[in-house]
């Protein structure tokens, strides 16, 4: 360990290596409830040179590698293994270009998310890949988890805005995968591999990105309801109508209340639901959608609508959703914020699925969400210290998962799959497509060093 060391602080710098078991710490966990042993080292390249060489280093000891950014994710993705490396790329921070003629902009991997976003806007262009951690997750985590978000239902999610992407693979050495062609179909659309492969077959140090114009309107909306199969029915009649806003999100009665404790926005708190609905593009279409939507909502039970009166309110009403984590958090010492998929013909039954398992279980679950994909958060309340309580959280995750599966969902819409949907990953594939992937695995890492453990044991 102590030469490994040694070689790092070479290439690195000796400032640029954590080693000390209390510096260890921050890094042995992310955002979810899980933690395991601090890693040997953390060790935090400057550029994609320093981590090819760091990889290499790391690979001629047989030493596992754990590749971190902020350490916002949801799945376990960049929790640490025990006498690995965990190589954290924060330094890699530079917005590298903006191409207004190709609408593109290209970054390193430890941008922040937000950054990009703000960057393209002072373009007059739009980066809509907008995830509940957009102010502190960076650019190379989002691609590597294909991470979603508020606008999904419009705008997809991450990998519908990749174009290139740069990669360190298991052996050091440096792939470029893509370009600024609207049309590239020449061999594998490698970079595809990579975009969600959280780390288990290589590291993504810069990414190319697709930008679109800005929308010249936006409108937010507001809708209460008494019950959340309301807003459910809401939200398929929204799109059977061919109606597609930007945003269509939903949150239930415990989380409207415990936001509104949280950030006084001024919710109904006798609202079983609320939807955040918001629309843009050409100034004609969206107030004929906001008129549309509004309708809709009231013929499906909607006990009010709030329109926004300006941009300002808006934000301040999109606050409510994005706030949502952060107050359920406050609430009890564990939060284990979840994450199924459905599709939207399935909304219905998968809220009363959580609603059901929560009361069967005695647990307490804030449910929210982008209702307009599918993609519903159950956000469990807990502590971890009540070993009995956890064993009933266990039950209600994996009733929810197979119940998910069973609808026609997935296990995961946007967090990805690392330690904590793990054990679900079998049921959702085929036997023969899930030693595809584990195939694909062992051929780009075939002695198992990258971020080992993660998605498959």
């Amino acid at each position: 360990m102590k030469d490994l060391i040694a070689q790092l602080e070479r290439i690195v710098g000796q400032d640029q290596v954590l080693k000390e078991p209390e510096d260890l710490i921050p890094y042995g966990f992310d955002g979810t409830a899980v933690l395991k042993e601090p890693a040997m080292c953390v060790v935090f390249p400057a550029d994609v040179n320093e981590v090819a060489a760091v990889v290499g280093v790391a690979a001629s000891h047989g030493t596992p590698i754990v590749t971190r950014g902020s350490g916002t994710g949801l799945s376990g993705g960049s929790v640490p293994v025990r006498n690995g490396v965990v190589v954290c790329l924060l330094r890699l921070n530079r917005i590298l270009e903006i191409d207004a003629r190709n609408l593109t902009i290209s970054a390193q991997c430890g941008v922040i998310t937000k950054d990009i976003a703000d960057e393209a806007a002072k373009a007059g262009l739009f980066y809509p890949p907008d995830p509940g951690s957009m102010k502190i997750s960076t650019i190379g985590g989002n691609v590597a988890e294909n991470s979603g978000g508020l606008r999904g239902l419009k705008y997809g999610v991450t990998r519908n805005y990749v174009m290139g992407l740069e990669a360190v693979l298991p052996s050091g050495e440096v792939c470029w995968f893509g370009n600024k062609c609207v049309k590239d179909v020449a061999g594998y659309s490698m970079k595809d591999l990579f975009i969600g492969s959280e780390g288990t077959l290589g590291i993504i140090t810069r990414v190319l990105l697709r930008l679109l114009p800005k929308p010249a309107s936006r409108r937010t909306l507001l809708a209460s309801f008494s019950s959340m199969e309301a807003a459910a029915a809401t939200v398929s009649a929204i799109i059977e109508a061919r109606v597609i806003p930007c945003t269509l999100e939903f949150l239930d009665r415990v989380t409207v209340r415990c936001v509104e404790d949280y950030a006084g926005i001024g919710l109904p708190l006798e609202a079983e639901a609320i939807l955040l609905m918001e629309t843009d593009g050409h100034p004609a279409v969206v107030a004929e959608e906001a008129k549309q939507m509004t309708v809709i909502a009231r013929e499906n039970g909607a006990t009010d609508v709030k329109v926004a009166a300006d941009e300002q309110e808006g934000e301040r009403l999109a606050t409510a959703r994005r706030a949502a984590f952060s107050a359920l958090a406050r609430m009890k010492p564990t939060t284990i914020l979840e994450d199924a998929t459905v599709p939207r013909s399935e909304l219905t039954k998968m809220v009363r699925k959580i609603q059901e398992v929560g009361e069967r279980y005695n647990l307490t679950i804030g449910t929210f969400g982008h209702m307009g994909d599918g993609n519903l958060h159950p956000t469990i309340l807990t502590d971890e210290k009540d070993a009995d309580e956890m064993d009933r959280v266990e039950k209600a995750m994996h009733e929810m998962f197979e119940y998910a599966i069973e609808l026609g969902g997935t296990i995961t819409g946007e967090h990805g799959v690392g330690l904590a949907k793990k054990p679900f990953l079998p049921r959702q594939f085929t036997e023969s497509s899930y030693a595809l992937m584990k195939s694909l695995k062992r051929t780009l890492d075939p002695d198992g060093l990258l971020n080992p453990g993660k998605i498959f044991d």
